[in-house]
C-alpha cells in the first residue's frame, strides 16, 4: 500500500475535483443525526461524524430495483437498463468499507456473479476516512476496525494534515492533480501511531471480547437465552434496514394500473420478517421471533464465517442504536461472557 500526506486545507479541492467527474456521496447532518447523500459543496460533508443512520449500501444494493420488464399480451420480457452513475462514496468508515467488502464477496461469487451490483461497484470509488467509536462500535472485536485494502482512498486526520493511503491508479491520479502531496515523515508516522493507540483506546471496554465465537453459538443454541432475547423481538426488521451487511431479498412482480405490463423487481427482505422461511403450502421453518433472532445472530456470527473467513457482523452498532427493545449482537457477546465467568 502507497502512502502519503496532504494538508488539511487541501481536502476541499479533491472534493472538487471528485466532482468534476463522479456524483459525490458523503456524509451530512440530518437534524441531530447524520447520513450520506449527494452533495454539490465540500461545506455540506460532516467528516468528523459518529456513525451515519445506516450504511451506504444501498448505493451498491438499492432498495428497489428493477431487474426487468414484462408485457403479458405480447408475452415479452425486455431487459431493464438503467444509467449506472459513476460515484464516489467519500468518508466512509472503515466499517462500512468492511461491510461493503462482504457485500461484494457475496454478489460478485464467480458461479453466481450479480451484474445489478457488479455495475453498480465497478462505478464506485470508495474514499474513507478514519474515525473515533461511539459507545456502541465494537469493530474491533469483528476484525473490521482497519479497512481491508478494497477502498481507492483512506484519509486519516493527523492534525494538520491528513495520511493518505491509496488503494487505485484511479484516485491517485486525482490525488495528485488535486494536492500538494508529499512523503510520509517520521514525524507524519508517529503521529498516525498516536492516533491510532487514541482510537484503540476509546472503544466501548464494557463490550466483551469474546473467543471462539462460532463454537459458542453451537455449544449454546437452544440455551433459555434466546426465548428472552428473541421474545422481545418486534419483527419491525430496523436492525436489518440500518444493517450495512444485510443483503437479503425478495422478488415481486408489480403490474401498471392495465395489468398487462409491468415490472419484476428485486426488494430488500430480511430473516426478521414473519414471512421470510414461508414456503409453499404455507410452512414456516421459523414462526417465531425466537427462532428468527437467534437465524439472524447465528449467520451474522457465525454462518457467513463458515463460507467467507469473517464475520459478517462488522460491529458498526446501528443495529444497537436502531433497536427500541436492545437487541444486539451486543447483548450475545455479554451472554456467552456471562456463560464463560
Amino acid at each position: 500500500m502507497l502512502y502519503r500526506v496532504i494538508d488539511r486545507d487541501e481536502l476541499p479541492s479533491l472534493v472538487a475535483a471528485f466532482m468534476e467527474r463522479y456524483e459525490v456521496i458523503a456524509p451530512v447532518q440530518r437534524g441531530s443525526k447524520y447520513v450520506f447523500a449527494a452533495v454539490d459543496s465540500f461545506d455540506d460533508i460532516v467528516l468528523d461524524y459518529p456513525t451515519t443512520i445506516a450504511s451506504p449500501k444501498k448505493y451498491l444494493m438499492p432498495a428497489k430495483e428493477t431487474l426487468f420488464e414484462f408485457n403479458a399480451e405480447e408475452n415479452a420480457v425486455t431487459d431493464y437498463t438503467c444509467e449506472v452513475p459513476a460515484r464516489v462514496l467519500f468518508g466512509v468508515h472503515a466499517c462500512d468499507i468492511n461491510g461493503m467488502l462482504n457485500l461484494n464477496s457475496v454478489f460478485t461469487d464467480p458461479r453466481y456473479p450479480d451484474p445489478y451490483f457488479q455495475a453498480r461497484n465497478d462505478a464506485t470509488l470508495i474514499v474513507g476516512i478514519g474515525c473515533t467509536p461511539s459507545e456502541f462500535c465494537f469493530c474491533n472485536l469483528m476484525d473490521s476496525e482497519e479497512a481491508r485494502p478494497s477502498y481507492d482512498l483512506f484519509l486519516t486526520d493527523i492534525g494538520e494534515k491528513y495520511l493518505v493511503s491509496i488503494g487505485s491508479v484511479v484516485a491517485a491520479n486525482i490525488l495528485e492533480g488535486a494536492c500538494t502531496v508529499r512523503e510520509a515523515t517520521d514525524a507524519d508516522r508517529i503521529a498516525f501511531r498516536a492516533v491510532t493507540r487514541a482510537r484503540q483506546k476509546a472503544f466501548n471496554q464494557d463490550i466483551p471480547d469474546v473467543q471462539e465465537i462460532p463454537m459458542l453459538m453451537d455449544a449454546f443454541h437452544e440455551d433459555p437465552f434466546w426465548e428472552e432475547l428473541g421474545g422481545r423481538c418486534l419483527s419491525c426488521n430496523a436492525c436489518a434496514n440500518v444493517c450495512p451487511t444485510c443483503y437479503c431479498f425478495d422478488i415481486r412482480d408489480t403490474l401498471d394500473p392495465g395489468g398487462a405490463t409491468g415490472r419484476r423487481e428485486r426488494v430488500w427482505d430480511a430473516c426478521t420478517s414473519p414471512q421470510f422461511a414461508m414456503v409453499a403450502g404455507g410452512h414456516n421453518f421459523r414462526p417465531t421471533p425466537v427462532e428468527r433472532v437467534r437465524h439472524r445472530m447465528y449467520h451474522k456470527l457465525n454462518g457467513f464465517l463458515a463460507t467467507h473467513d469473517r464475520s459478517l457482523c462488522v460491529g458498526c452498532g446501528r443495529c444497537a442504536l436502531a433497536c427500541k427493545v436492545d437487541i444486539s449482537p451486543i447483548e450475545v457477546l455479554k451472554f456467552f461472557e456471562r456463560k464463560g465467568a
